[in-house]
């Protein structure tokens, strides 16, 4: 066998076929989101939904929980995002803040409240969770958190 063809096979056999190179890397698969209804209040629930990705239509957040509430003439929603670890919810929560008009710092929550769209938004971190109110006062946004907040673990 002549220096050339040896040649010719070693690279040949190092470097994989050019069609190898070129596939297409497999598209990540979406975990499936879980029903998490049962962790919002039952009071005033007039719906609740899961929404696979971009929670109260926001391309920065994943998929997660979405409750439509009224009480009284309050109409607001409840929303939950479950992260892999705690770390993650900290940052989506740093990431929602950015994109608040005058975000206002909740420090006995360590959550914020502030416009977001048309519309005033409580959000917060607890755990692997990022929840939240949106379209309540900041008062009552304050109380119907707590009331969720309380139930995640």
């Amino acid at each position: 066998m002549s220096a050339i063809a040896a040649a010719a096979l070693l690279l040949h056999g190092c470097g994989g076929s050019t069609a190898e190179k070129q596939a297409p890397a497999p598209a990540k698969k979406k975990r499936a989101i879980a029903d998490e209804s049962h962790r919002f209040p039952a009071e005033g629930r007039v719906e609740a939904r899961i929404v696979e990705d971009h929670v109260l239509g926001r391309d920065f957040l994943p998929g997660g929980n979405v409750a439509r509430y009224r009480r009284g003439k309050q109409e607001f929603d409840m929303f939950l995002i479950r992260t892999s670890v705690p770390e993650a919810a900290a940052l989506l929560l740093f990431d929602y803040k950015k994109r608040m008009e005058n975000p206002k710092l909740i420090a006995h929550f360590g959550g914020y409240y502030g416009k977001d769209g048309d519309r005033m938004v409580f959000v917060f971190a607890k755990g692997n969770w990022v929840a939240g109110v949106a379209g309540l006062p900041e008062k009552d946004a304050d109380m119907a958190a707590r009331e969720l907040a309380a139930r995640l673990n």
